[in-house]
């Protein structure tokens, strides 16, 4: 009640399919009435207190001198509004469309996705032990446990071992061209075949990959570099399904439905290699982030989230 000012409404992991269901801001808002909170508290946390903290003056409120877009609703239950105004011009109506939007041109931005030249032997990696330490999913949770296994290897060199749902997982520093790559080993992804790839990975945003063989790996992680970020399903060398995000490999440009159909089409294809998490590219993106116990895959190596330390990866 006394500092609300300094408060807004925000969103985190919000996939496209929810946004379709649900709706964005006007959802939070109405869950926010739901709990009780002043109506006008939770507009204002939605629109003014947001365009104050980033500076976008003109904007987050209607009054004199404000650009006038906002909407009108017949109550706060509404879940379609009556009229949306954009810079003062009436453009929608009880949910519909009143004139097409003008198309922009497209606007031209350097590519945030910068990896020196991929080879096979930069995925391969030495087996250094009897034991191998094991990222093991727990599913629907973002926190992993820990384990030791006898280490798959061939000729040598740490391989992946399906019959146990051992699969090697690499990341791929994308920022700086450092060449640096990550290995780990996860349990509980489930893919018997292929390998996917992923630029959305919390919170460095590296390209992570897991896959059954290192030459499906690295075919995952180059598709990924092609498109300037995004997400690939790959199979004996060829892709399965894309999404492309080349806005910081993170976002698309392309309206929410497409995207929605292209990231469906993408978790089919991973579910068709045989991946078991619900949403693979969402379980995927945060086997990196080390700030999650218990263990965790940068592209420095493996991470112990208690202790913030690198740790072997064999014993």
């Amino acid at each position: 009640e006394k500092n609300w000012v300094n408060f807004s409404f925000v969103s985190d992991d919000t996939s496209p399919e929810e946004l379709l269901k649900n709706g964005h801001m006007n959802h939070i808002v109405g869950k926010a009435l739901n709990a009780g909170l002043d109506p006008v508290t939770a507009v204002r946390l939605a629109s003014i207190n947001t365009a104050r903290y980033f500076g976008l003056d003109g904007y987050g409120a209607v009054a004199p001198g404000f650009n006038a877009s906002f909407q009108v609703l017949e109550s706060f239950e509404s879940r379609v509004p009556d009229m949306v105004f954009k810079n003062g011009r009436l453009i929608a109506e009880k949910g519909k469309l009143l004139r097409k939007k003008k198309r922009k041109k497209d606007t031209h931005i350097r590519g945030s996705v910068n990896v020196r030249w991929l080879t096979p032997d930069d995925f391969k990696v030495k087996v250094k032990g009897e034991k191998v330490r094991v990222i093991k999913l727990i599913p629907g949770q973002i926190i992993t446990g820990s384990a030791y296994y006898k280490t798959p290897s061939l000729n040598g060199y740490l391989v992946s071992d399906t019959s146990r749902d051992l699969l090697k997982t690499c990341v791929v520093e994308r920022h700086r061209a450092s060449g640096r790559i990550g290995t780990a080993m996860v349990k509980g992804l489930g893919l018997r075949e292929g390998a996917i790839a992923t630029s959305v990975a919390h919170d460095s945003h590296n390209i992570v990959s897991a896959g059954v063989s290192d030459e499906d790996i690295m075919c995952a992680c180059v598709e990924v570099v092609k498109m300037g970020g995004g997400l690939a399903a790959v199979r004996n060398g060829k892709v399965l399904e894309k999404l492309p995000l080349p806005v910081a490999g993170l976002m698309s440009p392309m309206p929410v439905k497409k995207v929605n159909a292209r990231l469906k089409r993408v978790v089919e294809a991973a579910h068709q290699l045989g991946a078991v998490p619900e949403h693979p590219f969402f379980t995927l993106s945060f086997i990196s982030l080390p700030v999650i116990p218990e263990l965790k895959v940068t592209d420095r190596g493996l991470v112990e989230a208690s202790n913030m330390k690198i740790t072997e990866l064999f014993r």
